[in-house]
């Protein structure tokens, strides 16, 4: 008798996409045991390839191409979504990420071109916005997006700062007028960390490092964001300053090197990442039924519980009384809840291997999964 097997993993950042992974999990089981009915539902959690999950699961999203200002300043050729109900999806890691900076540049690398991609978006006429956080190499508060939406920001001879973070040290006044307004449905914010601005914890101290930036560095991301609060939180735009600082605690303001921030000071409002593509994908309704569903990630470790695919995952298993098996390049955390779990690096033999040739590791695990579930 045959089983239903849901699979859905995020993508092996850096490597396999969401979908490919998924792919990849399928040829592997069918080799194993070609008659199981095999679901495909590619995951994401807000950052890279959210964008290819939301256009695997919804029938009838339509990509929309276009070119925008890379984080570097040199054009990036890149998309952004549109659903059949008039929402837009984009994408920071396709826009603004760290993927497409090479060497990386942490102060000065910027959100310009998310921006311009809201802005495309804004002027589709799209009613409801999802933007996608994750995967930035940027520390600029999300001031290059909100810049591209018509906000100036400006010196002490007002003139327009220099994108990224270190322009946001020579900032002293700030003009909303002409900032573009959310559409009537709202923007949700797709996130996976739950970071403040600023802090021990926030987006200069945790996220900088991965950025490119050395201790020094560091220091000076975290006075130019304090700055950027500041000068938000004077602009006399009708807004009480407390509410601008508040924002700057709120859980996800440091998320995509604080433009979570920035989009929250815009008039966006956060929602979990994960869960958010989980009921675009119609999750629920493919555990409907299943015998088991795998999914994965590059790396599952500590931070893989903080809003993270398997987490989501797993915990919409559990509620439909379904076993979750874990695929991951490494598994650095306790696995034990999970059915069955494979590390790509085992697998292969050394993480080195693993990552020379991801898909041939993920069709071994998920032969290996399809072993351990006859």
């Amino acid at each position: 008798m045959s089983r239903r097997i849901v699979l859905a993993p995020d993508s092996f950042k850096g490597t396999v996409a969401a979908a490919d992974a998924a792919a990849a999990i399928a040829r592997g089981w069918r080799s194993v045991v070609p008659d199981d009915e095999l679901v495909e539902r590619p995951m994401a959690d807000g950052g890279e390839g959210t964008i290819d999950a939301f256009a695997a699961a919804v029938p009838g999203a339509e990509r929309m191409p276009l070119t925008v200002t890379g984080p570097d300043g040199r054009p990036v050729d890149t998309a952004w979504l549109r659903l059949p109900d008039g929402t837009g999806v984009v994408e920071l890691a396709a826009t603004s990420g760290l993927t497409l900076l090479d060497p990386l540049r942490p102060l000065d690398a910027h959100t310009v071109g998310f921006g311009e991609a809201i802005a495309a978006a804004l002027d589709a006429g799209c009613g409801r916005l999802l933007l996608a956080l994750g995967g930035s190499s940027s520390t600029d508060g999300g001031a290059g997006a909100l810049t591209a939406l018509g906000a100036r920001f400006l010196d002490a001879g007002g003139r327009q700062v220099a994108p990224g973070n270190r322009g946001l040290g020579d900032l002293r006044t700030v003009d909303l007028a002409a900032l573009r307004r959310p559409p009537a449905g709202g923007a949700r914010i797709l996130g996976d960390v739950t970071n403040p601005l600023l802090g021990a914890s926030g987006a200069a101290a945790v996220f900088g490092p991965q950025k490119g930036a050395d201790a020094t560095t560091v220091a000076v991301l975290e006075a130019n964001l304090a700055r950027f609060v500041e000068v938000l939180a004077g602009s006399g735009d009708g807004r009480d300053a407390r509410d601008v600082r508040a924002l700057a605690d709120a859980p996800g303001a440091g998320a995509a090197g604080g433009t979570g921030f920035g989009l929250l000071a815009w008039g966006a409002r956060m929602a979990g990442g994960a869960a958010a593509v989980a009921d675009a994908i119609d999750l629920d309704a493919a555990l409907a039924g299943a015998d088991l569903i795998v999914t994965g990630e590059g790396r599952y470790d500590g931070q893989s519980a903080a809003g993270k695919a398997p987490t989501e995952v797993a915990a919409r298993a559990a509620a439909a009384g379904v076993p979750v098996a874990l695929v991951a390049g490494a598994v650095d955390a306790d696995a034990s809840a999970f059915a069955a779990a494979h590390s790509l690096t085992h697998l292969a033999g050394s993480s080195a291997a693993a990552m020379a040739d991801p898909v041939r590791w993920l069709e071994a695990a998920g032969a290996a999964l399809a072993r351990d579930a006859s």
